[in-house]
């Protein structure tokens, strides 16, 4: 009898399927209950790194209670209401149950004539129209935000370099210059050095007090690069910066680079967001003029990882950068194959998951006006805790609060300013190991600073009550 993958018995996969949707279902709902993050116990974490090559197969529900009792009680606590570490989305229990139909399905989205492609094409024709860009845009859904970044800067350096860049690669051209702030996150380095503009390309302009890409240091540097005999190719703008949440000066930086003749990309990795709110549209006024946007629906859209999106009104200029037509993959009229395979023409993956189909279940589950309320509750959160940090004499704040991330530190006047670092990082780790609360930090002109950056839809005002709280109490014990 050949062999096969399938259970033997399926209604013994429905009982336990039905009893793992159910536990974890308690588990979220019982979230609150729990530390926010526990390290992994030296037994676990043995066991974990010393599990031998399982050769036969020991079944699916002994499979199950090995992750029930070593990987649920110890994840990194993004799922908890107390959790602002990082622009880490907290999840959704219909994002969770789409999952796992997608999984399910299991088709591959490289396109093909079937209903999941066309799942995508129009979640992707949602988010054009939410984000304020043109009728017949072009986009797709990638892993994270660095790969959508990735790839609408491969757009810009294709559409702008003056040669076919994948015919003849960037060897003897004239160099190309890609500009963004210092407040950029690492994902730029990492693309123009993928892509082969360099490190050395990579133009970081200065911030003003606000930490907003100053306007008149971009133009000197662009002027500069030109009169150098360099070839300038996009400027990238952030709706959110990763350290502040600051908002750069995007209007202006659309009409210079209208000016200019340079391609404008917009890395709106969770700031891209504020535009589904009419409270905060304005913020991100300037991103719909953009070349390319990319952001995350897995930050403040709170969908399971991974799904991030690539947008640009430049359809033409997208396919043309990654376009392949293999003999293996030719269009048909009929059948399978009608219409090829277009998201394999707009990025590097052939073979693509189903991304679009938690996007549409939640999106048609609780609507964009859900959205855009949860996201500012998160705003008016955030200007919670900052009237609680403005009116502790030993909390500072450390930085202007642009959107929904916060950079304070614990600093009582008793404490000398030179101990100060070495206080908020203890204070950090005690925080964190104490399972109240868990946030980050940062450097903000040279000082350690704490860091909350909040995305979560689960949080209340009594959460930041809470984590004011523990900060004040273990700073008293530092003190």
């Amino acid at each position: 009898m050949a062999e096969t993958l399938d259970p033997k018995n399926w209604l013994e996969l429905t009982e336990l399927g039905q009893r793992i949707v159910a536990e974890m279902a308690d588990h979220l709902a019982g979230i609150r209950d729990r530390p926010v993050w526990q390290p992994v116990p030296a037994e676990v974490r043995d066991e974990l790194k010393s599990e031998a090559l399982p050769v036969e197969g020991q079944g699916l529900e002994r499979a199950y209670e090995d992750f029930r009792r070593l990987v649920l009680p110890y994840p990194n606590g993004n799922i908890h209401p107390r959790f602002w570490a990082w622009v880490q989305g907290a999840g959704d229990p219909a994002g969770m149950l789409a999952e796992m139909l997608a999984a399910g399905l299991n088709p591959m989205l490289a396109g093909f004539n079937q209903s999941p492609a066309l799942v995508e094409a129009r979640v992707v024709e949602w988010l054009s129209e939410l984000m304020g860009f043109p009728r017949g845009s072009s986009g797709m859904l990638v892993s994270s935000g660095t790969m959508a970044n990735l790839l609408g800067l491969a757009v810009a350096r294709n559409a702008r370099a003056g040669f076919d860049v994948r015919e003849e690669g960037l060897q003897g051209q004239v160099p190309l210059v890609v500009y963004c702030s210092k407040e950029t996150h690492g994902w730029a380095r990492k693309a123009v050095e993928v892509l082969g503009i360099g490190n050395r390309r990579l133009r970081r302009v200065a911030v003003d007090d606000s930490f907003r890409m100053r306007m008149d240091e971009l133009r000197a540097k662009v002027l500069e690069d030109r009169a150098a005999g360099l070839r300038p190719v996009c400027v990238i703008g952030t709706a959110g910066t990763v350290n502040t949440g600051a908002v750069d000066p995007l209007e202006e930086l659309a009409e210079f680079c209208d000016s200019e003749k340079l391609w404008f990309h917009v890395d709106g990795a969770f700031g891209a967001l504020a535009r589904w709110s009419e409270k905060l549209k304005p913020l991100v006024r300037g991103m719909e003029r953009a070349d390319s946007l990319a952001f995350d629906l897995h930050k403040w859209g709170s969908l399971p990882f991974e799904c991030a999106c690539l947008l640009t009104r430049h359809a033409e200029a997208h396919r043309a950068a990654f376009a392949l037509s293999p003999a293996y993959m030719t269009a048909t009229d009929r059948g399978v194959l009608a219409g090829g395979v277009p998201f394999a023409d707009l990025g590097i993956d052939l073979t693509r998951g189903f991304r679009a189909l938690k996007a549409w279940v939640c999106l048609k589950t609780h609507g964009v006006r859900k959205y855009a309320a949860v996201i500012d509750d998160n705003v008016q959160q955030v200007q919670h805790l900052q009237r609680l940090i403005d009116a502790s004499p030993d909390l500072q704040l450390m930085a202007p609060v642009a959107l929904n991330v916060i950079c304070f530190r614990y600093a009582p006047a008793r404490i000398a300013a030179e101990r100060l670092d070495d206080v908020n990082e203890e204070l950090l780790l005690r925080l964190q190991e104490s399972g109240r609360a868990v946030i980050s930090s940062t450097r903000i002109g040279e000082r350690f600073v704490l860091r909350a950056a909040h995305v979560n839809h689960r949080s209340r005002d009594e959460d930041f009550d809470e984590l004011v709280s523990a900060v004040l109490a273990i700073g008293e014990e530092l003190r």
